[in-house]
């Protein structure tokens, strides 16, 4: 195998980690419901889920870092692979002993291993061939992001929300029988990751079997103190801010919505799946029209605009009713496509050798989608109505929009010349 074939297959490797991570974070919203119903918890104690993936983010966004740098991109990314794929198979002694715990500590473990890939993946994929491509590539490697967004909701609905009693059986049921049949229907979500597992184990192998191309280092004099000195950059503090609240109102939006749907418009959860897989492909389209766009508007431009736009479809969320509801949603999901990579690469630019600590804390910030989501739920438990959850949202826009006019702009007496590497 020549080099060329060589870089092709490692950069179709890497793509995959982009869709399976993304699958992965994408049956999120299913396994929420399945466990409020089997558990019989409040949305507040359901959010619990995304605070165990989010939590791990936090954790581990320095360790990854530490880990990549000291062995490599080849050992991190199946160190990551490894995880994923034990978290994953913790999802049948959870099922088996019915401990809801148990649920947040196998997702927190996949987590730690999706820490690691992201931290390995965006970089290896930007520096995988010519350079003068990298934005390219990484941009075709994270739409694959967005595929998964929308198969993961309407394949996992299908496995784990199709089988069990409706409300009216249960109620007729002996307490006895009805702890069976949550139990029974909570053991519905461990065959799709048993499969997901397994797959993961599959391409962690194929990393071990080949000779990943090695790539160059940014070429950054490390200079900064510690991590926190990056901070004195206004821009990337307000970029980690943005960037925490972004994350916490992309994850109350996706994870809650097969909670949300059915109360706002009065569809089934099946039905919301599918239109859940419809935010997935919007969230898509969204990601190629806006790197489209600007090429004529200015990036935090475009962002603000955007910001903006999801504001107000936020108050549609929070104040009207039936499908009109469902559809502001699908059009928050299309607003916030560009959000991430472009908070991302605002906030860590011109930070010189400040930027790998900068990267990490944005990493961490990404603990928004841990807090903001609990927040949703407390709103929608004290009021008995889950639309007021998208004050939350609402608010998480108006930062963004505020980042998006004026905190990007760089500020600080003394910036590195050192160049930064393009994101």
């Amino acid at each position: 195998m020549n080099t060329k074939q060589r870089t092709l297959l490692a950069f179709c490797l890497i793509t995959s980690l982009f869709f399976l991570w993304g699958f992965a974070h994408n049956l999120d919203p299913i396994l929420i419901p399945r466990l409020k119903r089997s558990f019989t918890l409040t949305t507040t104690q359901a959010t619990l889920v995304d605070s165990a993936v989010f939590v791990a983010y936090f954790v581990m966004a320095l360790p990854a870092g530490l880990l990549m740098k000291k062995l490599g991109y080849k050992v991190g990314i199946i160190t990551g692979l490894i995880l994923f794929a034990m978290g994953c198979f913790l999802f049948v002694p959870a099922a088996n002993t019915q401990f809801y715990n148990f649920f947040l500590v196998a997702l927190f473990v996949i987590a730690c291993g999706l820490t690691i890939l992201e931290t390995a993946a965006n970089p290896y994929a930007t520096v995988l061939g010519n350079p003068e491509t990298g934005a390219q590539r990484l941009n075709f490697a994270q739409s694959f992001n967005g595929l998964a967004a929308a198969l993961a909701p309407v394949i996992g609905s299908r496995i784990i929300l199709t089988k069990g009693h409706t409300d009216q059986e249960l109620k007729t049921m002996t307490e006895t029988a009805r702890s069976i049949a949550l139990a029974a229907e909570a053991s519905t979500v461990k065959m799709p990751y048993i499969l997901l597992g397994v797959v993961l184990l599959l391409i962690a192998f194929l990393f071990a079997c080949i000779k990943l191309p090695a790539i160059a280092s940014s070429g950054h004099v490390s200079g900064s103190k510690h991590v926190f000195h990056a901070l004195r950059h206004r821009h990337l503090s307000w970029g980690v801010a943005a960037q925490f609240f972004y994350v916490g109102a992309q994850v109350s939006v996706f994870s809650l919505f097969l909670l949300y749907a059915p109360q706002s418009a009065g569809i089934t959860e099946i039905k919301a799946a599918d239109y859940l897989g419809a935010c997935g492909i919007a969230f898509l389209i969204g990601r190629f029209a806006g790197t489209a766009l600007m090429q004529k508007i200015k990036p935090p431009i475009l962002l603000a605009w955007y910001a903006i736009a999801s504001l107000l479809l936020c108050l549609v969320a929070i104040f009207g009713s039936g499908m009109v509801t469902v559809y502001a949603v699908i059009g928050i999901c299309f607003f916030m496509s560009i959000m991430f990579p472009t908070i991302f690469a605002l906030g860590i630019k011109s930070l010189g050798a400040d930027t790998e600590y900068g990267s990490s804390l944005l990493i961490m910030s990404i603990v928004g989608g841990a807090i903001l989501p609990r927040l949703f739920g407390y709103i929608s438990d004290a009021t008995g109505n889950i639309q007021y959850g998208y004050i939350v949202p609402f608010v998480c826009f108006v930062v963004i929009a505020i980042f998006g006019y004026k905190g990007h702009r760089v500020s600080i007496e003394k910036i590195s010349t050192n160049p930064s590497p393009v994101i």
